[in-house]
């Protein structure tokens, strides 16, 4: 049920080094690792990945990590989670069971286990990136300095920025992909028409996240007089890959410009000048496909601040434990003594 670790060593830690358990936990995948802290860079020791749908609970999961990489030196973890700690709870709707934290905790015998937002924590993990995990999508040779901004689209629309000090990471979480969808074009405005006959608000999320390449695919089916058709958000890119469907082509195409629009204004929201990490599961699938789509022109189409965008880098991030290492970076950062 798990994919093999990822990576292996002792478990016993270093004089000086703290060890916490941390979770990255979505609606289909559940990536755990045991985070080593005490030099520059979080180590992962352990890195293993769990079908959600395969268990009956997270703290099952949590058991099934912990038999096999063992733990008695851990008293401490987090967990990365696109919800949030409501009292006990975690809001999610994408997972197939409730989460108790008190439950989940003395399952697999912590003291403390803390929940933090999965773009929070990438955007603590993005202080640790290195040039080998990241794909240049709009390169400058002049960058400008300032907040970054960690935007990605998966089963809705994450975003979040952090900001530089020269005492600690401070990270910004916004609701980004809560706010009101936005249409620049005669087809964007076509789709967010259509999108309009279901309610008067309509999330960026909705196009911009899987699901939402999916409901720009059912629009355009409708917008072009073709036959209604379901299809799931990872058969729509791989017939837009392979060149097979043209509505999908046309879906993928309409996706990256209005991500790389998306991008642009939440730049000039927040004054990320910094620069841009994208992450985020479709992004990686399409690396291709984005570099060769609008995603550029439309980012940097802001009128009299295309200069400010075309110094402001964006880069593609791919690196399966970034939340594993956010949530134990963020844990590390919040709760120092314990």
């Amino acid at each position: 049920m798990a994919e093999a670790a990822r990576q292996t060593t002792n478990n016993l830690p270093d004089a000086g080094e703290r060890v916490l358990l941390a979770a990255d936990v979505g609606g289909t995948w559940a990536r755990i690792g045991l985070v080593r802290l005490g030099g520059q860079t979080p180590h992962v020791s352990h890195y293993e990945k769990y079908r959600c749908a395969d268990y009956p609970s997270l703290g099952a999961i949590f058991e099934r990590f912990l038999a096999g990489n063992g733990h008695a030196h851990i008293a401490a973890g987090a967990i990365a989670v696109a919800g949030y700690a409501l009292d006990d709870a975690i809001i999610n709707n994408n997972l197939p069971w409730r989460v108790s934290l008190s439950q989940t905790r003395r399952a697999i015998g912590l003291d403390d286990l803390q929940v933090v937002n999965d773009f929070t924590a990438i955007a603590h993990a993005t202080q640790f990136v290195t040039a080998r995990d990241v794909t240049s999508i709009a390169a400058t040779t002049a960058p400008l300095q300032g907040p970054v901004l960690v935007v990605g689209p998966g089963t809705g629309l994450g975003a979040a920025v952090r900001i530089p000090t020269s005492r600690s990471t401070v990270i910004l979480s916004t609701e980004a992909g809560h706010a009101g969808l936005t249409a620049s074009n005669d087809i964007e405005i076509e789709i967010l028409k259509f999108f309009l006959r279901d309610g008067s608000h309509v999330p960026t999320e909705h196009a911009i996240s899987g699901p939402g390449l999916a409901n720009i695919y059912t629009a355009l089916r409708a917008i072009r007089d073709a036959a209604a058709q379901s299809i799931a958000p990872h058969e729509i890119t791989q017939a837009a890959l392979a060149g097979t469907d043209a509505i999908a082509v046309e879906a993928l195409r309409v996706f990256c410009g209005w991500l790389g629009a998306t991008v642009g204004n939440l730049v000039l929201t927040y004054g990320a000048q910094g620069g841009v990490h994208l992450a985020g599961g479709i992004l990686p699938q399409i690396k291709d496909f984005l570099i060769d789509s609008d995603f550029t022109r439309r980012f940097r189409d802001k009128g009299a601040l295309r200069d400010v965008l075309e110094r402001v880098p964006v880069g593609l991030i791919d690196h399966a434990q970034l939340g594993v290492i956010g949530a134990a970076s963020w844990y590390a950062d919040n709760h120092p003594s314990i």
